[in-house]
């Protein structure tokens, strides 16, 4: 996934970063919240029918989620609740913005089909993330599928970009539930080994 090698990156690259902003007072949590905040800055430009501007901003907004990490790590305060926070704040983030994407399409002529599909979409994102968490949980691995977040992120940003969130939605609704039904059968494959790994 382009997220995992994404991920890899930013933990070797970004850690001056981190130093940086963590010099300046900012923690971890802070960050998580900063993003959040930006990400219904985002659901409120997408929601007034400015579709493109929103799209840059998600992008924007959506890099806070390495550097939260990043923050942490460069300041050693890495933690177990840091990690719980970062995780649930990002599933807010993610649907405050379909939020504000469903309040522009029932302005639309596609109110009906956007709506359906803007539920599916924000349904899947967080059965993808709640299918990870429960398998790390057990014991298992599940960072597989072809929508993460990072490539949920680019392909609604694409969308509102080019000014066809619609478009952007059916690959949305369809991709994200097929990544949650592999995230399953790669946890029953792992379950049916001798090892249980």
């Amino acid at each position: 996934m382009i997220s995992e090698r994404i991920g890899t990156w930013a933990r070797q690259h970004l850690l001056v970063v981190g130093k940086f902003l963590g010099g300046l007072g900012l923690t971890p949590n802070m960050l998580t919240i900063i993003g959040f905040i930006l990400n219904c800055v985002v659901a409120a430009i997408i929601a007034s029918g400015n579709i493109r501007l929103g799209g840059a901003l998600l992008l924007v907004s959506s890099g806070f989620d390495m550097l939260d990490g990043s923050v942490a790590r460069a300041t050693g305060k890495t933690s177990p609740f840091g990690g719980f926070f970062d995780s649930t704040v990002d599933r807010y983030s993610e649907v405050v913005v379909y939020f504000g994407l469903l309040w522009y399409l029932l302005d639309t002529d596609d109110w009906k089909t956007g709506s359906l599909l803007a539920l599916a979409a924000a349904t899947g994102a967080l059965l993808i993330s709640y299918a990870r968490a429960r398998a790390e949980s057990a014991g298992w691995k599940a960072s597989v599928g072809i929508l993460a977040r990072t490539e949920r992120v680019v392909v609604l940003s694409a969308g509102l970009l080019l000014g066809k969130p619609v478009w952007a939605l059916w690959i949305l609704a369809v991709g994200t539930h097929l990544t949650a039904v592999t995230r399953m059968a790669h946890v029953w494959r792992q379950s049916r080994q001798p090892d249980g790994k």
